[in-house]
């Protein structure tokens, strides 16, 4: 009997002790930082839209802190340089096996996001898309959500406002990559079934910034107005330089566009000669709102005088996304229960509300149509209609 006690009581001892070491590594690793691989562009063409994306990304850690649910959050940037695939699956690559980060986000071009996503999904790590904005890259991966929005609706959005409001004939020009031929197809198809007639059509190099004679081959055929589609940041600022220069609006034809060319930040650049460019897209600086006045305070408390576009305001809703995801996980990053926290996930957002479809993944947003006017002495993009998510 005593030995029989004795060794009863050594059995719980070391239960005890082994329980206590379960969950004391349960507890560590529950404090264990949540690792969040950032892919941008810091550097090469793109330089500009990933620098904006990294501001909004920071504002919102500034204003909402780096701890979910005990975990803090630890940012791993790295820079793709430009829209270059190999660079891309390197660099993710490395945060999955060298950094195990549990989660991807940044993606400033589809290029990378179409490079990369089969990388993610093979390691089962859950990606939020800040822009990479082609139609259909969420339907790629179970493991992809997206808070930026379509370029295909844009473009399809912009086609109907066009054939409704007395554009007749269109001549077309788009970047030569996919985000440039969803534009294409989606203005050509909803502008057509409106009625109007697309008379030229010309796809241009996505490293070009030279313009002219693309637009003087458009200018020659006398349309109403040119469709253009070309990278956010210098390549709209340029395409706008070359349509000035050949005085396309002094012959009476109209430029019609999705919001990357003229977007808030290329404005003061750009100048007098965006005044009265008809655009659809899903965010103005000049968006009336409580939400918005907010978040254009804080960025100017942080920032100063930088640039505030949609590429900060995206960085700024994905930090929220993947916050608000964490929070309904309790900390926990398995992928399945972040991806299912994302789906039908509802934010409050400075250009109106949006939530993650829980089919699709992309967003479920209003897109506003814009007409660019003189407000207090600076360009801004003025909303005068829009269409809500149904």
């Amino acid at each position: 009997m005593t030995m029989t006690k004795r060794s009863g009581g050594i059995l719980r001892g070391a239960a005890a002790v082994l329980m206590s070491v379960v969950l004391g590594i349960e507890s560590a690793a529950a404090a264990d930082p949540v690792r969040i691989g950032v892919l941008s562009s810091t550097t090469g063409p793109f330089s500009d839209l990933g620098t904006r994306m990294n501001e909004g990304i920071r504002l919102y850690l500034k204003l909402h802190g780096d701890t979910v649910a005990g975990r803090k959050l630890e940012l791993i940037f790295r820079d793709d340089t430009g829209p270059f695939p190999d660079v891309a699956r390197r660099l993710v690559q490395e945060l999955i096996t060298r950094d195990k980060v549990e989660l991807l986000t940044g993606f400033v071009g589809t290029p990378v996001a179409l490079a990369t996503i089969p990388l993610s999904t093979e390691a089962k790590k859950p990606t939020v898309l800040i822009q990479a904005a082609t139609s259909g890259l969420t339907e790629k991966s179970p493991y992809v959500a997206r808070v930026s929005f379509t370029v295909g609706r844009m473009a399809a959005t912009i086609g109907n406002w066009a054939a409704k409001n007395g554009i007749g004939r269109v001549y077309t020009l788009v970047s030569d990559y996919a985000p440039g031929f969803d534009a294409e197809a989606s203005f050509i198809r909803n502008f057509t079934e409106g009625g109007g007639k697309v008379i030229g059509s010309v796809r241009m190099p996505l490293t070009n910034v030279d313009y002219a004679v693309y637009l003087q081959r458009a200018k020659n055929e006398k349309p109403d107005a040119v469709f253009g589609f070309v990278p956010a940041g210098r390549a709209g600022i340029a395409f706008m330089k070359a349509f000035d220069d050949l005085a396309l609006a002094k012959a009476g034809i109209r430029l019609v566009t999705t919001g990357d060319i003229v977007t808030d930040a290329a404005l003061e650049s750009i100048g007098d000669p965006a005044l009265g460019v008809i655009s659809a897209f899903h965010y103005s600086t000049a968006h009336e709102s409580a939400e918005n006045a907010a978040f254009l305070k804080a960025f100017r408390e942080a920032y100063g005088d930088a640039q505030v576009d949609f590429m900060t305001l995206q960085g700024y809703d994905a930090m929220a996304a993947i916050t608000a995801a964490l929070a309904r996980t309790g900390g926990d990053t398995d992928p399945d229960r972040i991806m299912a926290a994302l789906s039908g996930l509802k934010l409050a957002s400075a250009r109106g509300p949006i939530t993650i479809n829980p089919q699709t993944r992309d967003l479920d947003q209003t897109v506003y149509f814009r007409r660019v006017e003189k407000r207090n002495g600076r360009l801004v993009n003025i909303e005068f209609d829009r269409i809500d998510p149904k």
